[in-house]
């Protein structure tokens, strides 16, 4: 859903927040039909028909209730987040039995906090279990210090045949503090006031080849919402239907894109019965970069980004709003890899959930380039209050190395290259990182046009 990166808040399997009473079965296919349509989130209480989970690595008591702070009726969830260098609060609520939601357009809350923030994302369609196809939310949802009604409205309510994932938040500290936030009154409604659906998926250009599978990226739509204005929802790829022009060349289910013949060709989707903005345009040939070598550092010592090989950190945005790259995800033989493209630099970032590489010794990186003479990484540290340009701005630090025919590790174009740096190179006092325990950023640049990256980690 989010644009040029993965999905908005990453679907890991938390540690399960035991706070909410929550069914213990594991739902299947044997549930009884017809599914409830129970549209009933949140209300003035929990009941066992609803659990919340906490996100890995959040702060995992930060949920309880409050009898005293409630828009109305006689309760509401409370929420403390954490000051800064402690995480941050979010998760998942969820259902033990599949809801039938197709008959409501919007999930709706109520939502104020002790001080005016924005929340990091907040939507509907997260199981927290990695399975979630139909995940959708809006990010930087703005909360005041008075109670507010938020609407997200659902692309496509008839995909929402059997879902579980009802709610889902992330919040921050901001403004170098924690503070408390409140939800009451969560639910799903049918309303008249959600007009113009604006769809759009992120327009891409991408030599390919045959036995590659590509991801759609960047899907959303922008609605107009009577008293909020125009609400951009962004979402999984599972909300659109595609077509290919020429099936001969590429495939194309749920989103994702199979490269099955060489040639051209264009997919297109649209959403219901509108036309999706955008395009993914194919060139495939025969050519292909091979894989990159497979790890085989002990899981224990490394910090891993991005590897089939290791469970990976979470991280936001692999092409960050304010970058210049396009970003496709791509399998070969079931390797999974990134491929940047139109690259003047590219955006990668972790801030939710900063990286401690205080015991790790060396970065690594493995890229592929047909063309080039330079490619640049940068790493950035966000300092203790874990914000950059928060209170703590003067320990927001960078430094950027540059690898070339000449470099130790050199840079060749037309061969995997494995970018083994001594952490060491990236620390200097004077004009580079002055820590490494709250790295919040990557940033690769270069003249190399398109790269492949693979295997990106932190290792001892």
């Amino acid at each position: 859903m989010p644009i040029r990166r993965s999905i908005l808040v990453t679907s890991v399997a938390a540690s399960a927040f035991a706070a909410l009473l929550g069914c213990g079965r594991d739902p299947g296919p044997l549930d009884p039909w017809p599914l409830p349509t129970d549209p009933i989130v949140f209300q003035d209480a929990f009941t066992g028909a609803v659990a919340f989970e906490a996100f890995g690595n959040s702060k995992l008591d930060a949920l309880s209730t409050d009898v005293t702070e409630q828009f109305e009726g006689s309760g509401c969830i409370r929420v403390t987040v954490p000051n800064p260098g402690q995480g941050y609060a979010g998760g998942a609520f969820t259902t033990a039995r599949a809801r039938d939601l197709t008959g409501y357009n919007a999930l709706t809350f109520y939502a104020k906090a002790s001080k005016t923030v924005t929340l990091v994302v907040a939507g509907l369609g997260n199981d927290n279990r990695g399975t979630s196809k139909f995940e959708a939310g809006r990010r930087a949802v703005p909360v005041t210090t008075t109670w507010t009604k938020q609407v997200i409205p659902i692309p496509v309510p008839n995909r929402l045949t059997a879902e579980r994932g009802l709610f889902y938040f992330s919040a921050e500290p901001q403004g170098g503090s924690g503070y408390v936030l409140w939800f009451d009154d969560i639910k799903f409604e049918r309303l008249d006031t959600i007009t113009n659906p604006q769809p759009v998926m992120a327009s891409q250009f991408l030599n390919s080849f045959v036995g590659a599978t590509v991801n759609v990226t960047g899907t959303k739509v922008t609605f107009d919402v009577k008293g909020s204005g125009s609400v951009t929802v962004e979402h999984m790829h599972g909300y659109f239907d595609y077509a290919s022009s020429e099936p001969s060349v590429a495939e194309v289910g749920d989103g994702v894109i199979r490269i099955v013949g060489p040639g051209v060709a264009t997919i297109t989707a649209t959403m219901d019965t509108t036309t999706v903005a955008g395009s993914v345009t194919l060139n495939a040939g025969p050519f292909t970069p091979g894989l990159a070598p497979t790890p085989t550092l002990p899981a224990g010592n490394v910090v891993s980004l991005f590897s089939n090989a290791y469970a990976n950190a979470t991280v936001d945005r692999w092409s960050a709003d304010w970058d210049r790259a396009d970003l496709a995800d791509l399998s070969i033989f079931g390797n999974d890899m990134k491929l940047y493209t139109n690259l003047v630099y590219a955006g990668i970032e972790f801030t939710t959930q900063p990286i401690d590489a205080s015991g790790m010794t060396h970065f690594h990186a493995d890229v592929w380039a047909a063309d080039g003479t330079a490619f640049k990484v940068k790493l950035v540290d966000f300092g203790s209050d874990g914000t950059f340009g928060g209170i703590d701005e003067a320990r927001d630090t960078e430094r950027e190395l540059t690898f070339n025919a000449s470099s130790a590790p050199a840079f060749t174009p037309g061969s995997w290259v494995g970018l083994e740096v001594p952490l060491s190179a990236f620390m200097d006092p004077a004009s580079g990182l002055v820590s490494r325990t709250h790295l919040a950023q990557l940033v690769v640049s270069g003249d190399v046009g398109s790269v492949y990256m693979d295997n990106i980690y932190f290792h001892k």
